[in-house]
């Protein structure tokens, strides 16, 4: 069966002074539009809330994942279907009941890190509607640097559409034990994680205050914020975090690590959540 996310292309591949022609797999990359449905059940509206560059699959967790990492929507309930139409197309159908003003939809779109907006602004709106604010002291639980050692190798090895392309991002959900609860890959490093929050927010398990959440790359401001929205308290990144990830990290007592790799990581924020290994300073 063909797989959606990847695709086989002829190249020609060098070694030397040498070449010869042969397949390789890329990562697909497609537009996807997400739709949003809305009102009573005599004057619904539909409203174009975002086109996003996406791989396909995990379409519908994607959408209802992003309405909600948006601050759109708040609950599984809020929600009555998710409907995939084509092939990139996803329409988000809300509950009749729910109070929705489209005039305020621009409030709840946040700038990425790119864009140079104002870091200061861009944390109080997410303060504004982050709905999970527990502070690391009371989660309640530590984590032993040797699990947290494990989480990449554990990533690596169930990355079964990098392992052909080598095009693509991933994120996982752990619990406590280092055990992976669920996957998602995609080009786009907020994608996979919208992806992954969509999946947990159908499973009516938001917030996910409980478990890790570890990023294949750098972990940038929108990623953190994505974890805020969703309760995450605990992110470890293989690359590294910007500056604004840490003070987000900070600012929603989120325990944060990166350059996690190699046997090594680096602790931004929430430290007292990582037990020390004996004998350390």
């Amino acid at each position: 069966m063909k797989n959606p996310a990847t695709k086989e292309v002829i190249i020609l591949k060098y070694n030397g002074i040498t070449h010869r022609e042969a397949p390789d797999l890329l990562a697909v990359e497609e537009p996807m539009e997400i739709r949003m449905e809305f009102g009573p059940p005599t004057k619904r509206k539909s409203q174009n809330i975002s086109i996003t560059m996406r791989t396909p699959g995990a379409d519908e967790d994607l959408a209802i994942g992003f309405l909600f990492t948006e601050g759109i929507v708040k609950k599984t309930s809020d929600i009555f279907s998710a409907r995939a139409f084509g092939e990139n197309m996803v329409t988000v159908s809300l509950q009749p009941d729910f109070d929705f003003d489209i005039k305020k939809l621009e409030r709840h779109f946040y700038t990425s890190s790119s864009c140079g907006v104002c870091g200061k602004a861009s944390m109080d709106a997410v303060k504004t509607i982050a709905t999970h604010s527990l502070s690391c002291q009371e989660i309640g639980w530590k984590i032993q640097p040797e699990i947290i050692y494990g989480l990449p190798d554990t990533l690596r090895k169930a990355q079964d559409t990098f392992d052909s392309t080598g095009g693509l991002h991933a994120c996982a959900i752990f619990n406590p034990a280092g055990e992976m609860l669920a996957l998602r890959e995609d080009v786009g490093r907020h994608n996979a994680l919208d992806k992954l929050i969509g999946h947990y927010l159908q499973q009516d398990q938001i917030p996910l205050d409980a478990h890790i959440l570890l990023l294949s790359g750098r972990a940038s401001f929108e990623l953190i914020q994505k974890a805020a929205m969703a309760g995450i308290r605990f992110v470890c990144a293989v690359g590294a975090p910007s500056s604004l990830a840490v003070e987000t990290a900070e600012s929603f007592g989120i325990t944060l690590i990166g350059f996690l790799r190699d046997g090594r990581f680096n602790v931004y924020s929430g430290v007292d959540q990582v037990s020390s290994l004996p004998g350390s300073a």
